[in-house]
Parts: structure tokens; C-alpha cells; sequence
């Protein structure tokens, strides 16, 4: 039970995980299953092991660094063994807003420079691109191509006499 338990240890020092990984982990230095589930056991009361704290810390990290979208955070959620509850609960943290937020940062910051959004095929192809990415980012495809076009719709006003207009 002491190899279980500094694998455990070792593994919890590294980063948070949850209990699925921990118990793959376990698996993978063929520890026993049933060390394994007692030894998990005993780390959760003590709070070491806690899928909701784990959960709820990784939608915050992630919706930050990576500016995922809930879709795609549920998706990571559910990779590392934590229940469909569970990943509701950790998500509710998050708003339509700040989702929306985040992805017009993205798209600003991917733009570029020197594109001619004037170009009918340019801005389709900018389009394409940018909503593309915030697809691969959990996006729904209408709230990206939104974003896309009102951000880029944004960036052609000032070269063009009629803002809002999507074409020339």
C-alpha cells in the first residue's frame, strides 16, 4: 500500500488530477485494483483527492490560458473521469459573456496584419480561418462565425465608407 500511496503522493505533487487519472496511473505501475480504490479511498477523506476542486480549478485554468469554450471543457472534463454533474457544476463558473469575451480576444488577436478585408475572397478566406479556430476551441459554429464576422466587420469600418457592411 506505501508504493500506492507515494505514487499517489508524487503524482498529486506534479499537478492536480483526478481520480480516474490517479487510478489509471495506479493501473499502469500494476498496482493491485483493490489497493488501488483503497488507497484513493483514504486520499479523498482527506480531501486530496476531490473531482469537484479539481474540476471546477481546471475550467478556471483552462477558460484562461486557452480561452476554451464550454463545449470543449466539458469535453476535457469528461477525458479525465469526471461525471457529467460534476463538469455542470465546475462550468456554471463560467458566463455566456465571458465565453463570448473570449473569443472576440482570440479573434483579435489572430487577425492579420495587412489582410484585405475589402477582397471579397481575403475576408472569406480570414472567415474561414478564424472561425475554424474557435471551432477547434469548443465553439458552436454560429456563435463563431458571429464573432468572426462582427469582429472583422469591425476592422474594415474605418477603410470602408459604409460600416457594417460585410462586402464592398
Amino acid at each position: 500500500m506505501s508504493v500506492a500511496q507515494a505514487i499517489v503522493y508524487r503524482q498529486l505533487t506534479a499537478s492536480a488530477k483526478s481520480r480516474l487519472q490517479l487510478a489509471r496511473k495506479l493501473a499502469e505501475r500494476n498496482i493491485p485494483e483493490d489497493v488501488a480504490e483503497a488507497v484513493l479511498d483514504k486520499f479523498e477523506e482527506v480531501r486530496l483527492v476531490d473531482d469537484a476542486e479539481f474540476a471546477d480549478m481546471w475550467v478556471r485554468s483552462r477558460s484562461q490560458s486557452r480561452k476554451l469554450a464550454k463545449g470543449a471543457l466539458r469535453r476535457e472534463l469528461a477525458e479525465k473521469g469526471i461525471d457529467q454533474e460534476t463538469a455542470s457544476a465546475a462550468l456554471e463558473q463560467l458566463s455566456d459573456a465571458d465565453e463570448e469575451a473570449a473569443a472576440r480576444t482570440l479573434v483579435e488577436r489572430k487577425i492579420r496584419p495587412g489582410t484585405d478585408l475589402g477582397d471579397r475572397a481575403e475576408r472569406d478566406k480570414a472567415t474561414r480561418r478564424l472561425a475554424s479556430m474557435l471551432a477547434r476551441k469548443g465553439y458552436q459554429p454560429s456563435q463563431a462565425f458571429r464573432i468572426v464576422g462582427e469582429v472583422l466587420d469591425s476592422h474594415a469600418a474605418p477603410d470602408n465608407d459604409q460600416p457594417g457592411s460585410r462586402y464592398p
